[in-house]
């Protein structure tokens, strides 16, 4: 059975792009796989414990709990840790919605990748090397060469890093910008350029489901 791991990101519900995106993306990839099994993470409505990294991160260097709360903390975060490492090690692909927030990743996304790269040299090695990944991504600007904020993108590059050269996956973007057009004052003007990069994007994202999708099948043939 083909198994895709959806990850969310957005703290918004209504309205989110990155969401949206992913939607285009998973209802193409359930069009080639409609017994598939979609597993769902959404770290915009459920984010990982801050106390998670720290107590992982301290018991990695040798310190040891200093009392009954921190043993506490520590023995969750290993639980948490091998589940989240479990999910993305079992997953056939994964689809990862993810807003720009700051110019960066949210903090969310930051804690579920910190305790992937802890939990990575015990349980991960490299079993992930050329899975597919598909990221859907949304930014309320322009970011695009020969725009005032090029380069301000500090998430886009982030992601690449971890996920195509650390777990050596084949990640495929489909992005939209300008997202916050609509809404913000003084971006009136770009709201066309913003419905245009939107509408793209979810071509991109349908097409990248579908062709991950019959990639998988191929596989398994």
């Amino acid at each position: 059975m083909t198994t895709l791991l959806r990850i969310d990101a957005s703290v918004r519900l209504n309205g989110s792009v990155s969401r949206a995106l992913a939607d285009s993306a998973e209802a193409a990839w359930k069009a080639e796989h409609p017994d598939g099994v979609v597993i769902r993470r959404d770290l915009g409505r459920n984010p990982l414990p801050a106390t998670a990294w720290p107590a992982l991160a301290k018991a990695q260097v040798g310190e040891e709990p200093a009392n009954e709360t921190e043993q506490q903390l520590l023995t969750e975060a290993r639980v948490l840790a091998e589940e989240v490492t479990n999910e993305l090690k079992s997953a056939d692909a994964v689809l990862l919605a993810v807003p720009l927030y700051n110019y960066g990743i949210a903090q969310q996304v930051k804690a579920w990748i910190d305790l992937l790269l802890l939990d990575m040299d015990y349980h991960l090695g490299q079993p992930l090397e050329g899975r597919p990944a598909i990221f859907t991504l949304a930014r309320g600007g322009g970011y695009q060469p020969g725009t005032p904020k090029h380069g301000w993108d500090h998430a886009t590059a982030y992601l690449e890093r971890i996920f195509g050269d650390v777990f050596k996956m084949n990640v495929r973007i489909a992005v939209a910008e300008l997202t916050l057009a609509p809404v913000t004052p003084g971006m009136e003007q770009l709201i066309d350029l913003s419905k245009v990069s939107e509408a793209e994007a979810h071509i991109a994202a349908e097409e990248l489901g579908a062709v991950v999708a019959k990639e998988l099948t191929a596989k398994a043939a």
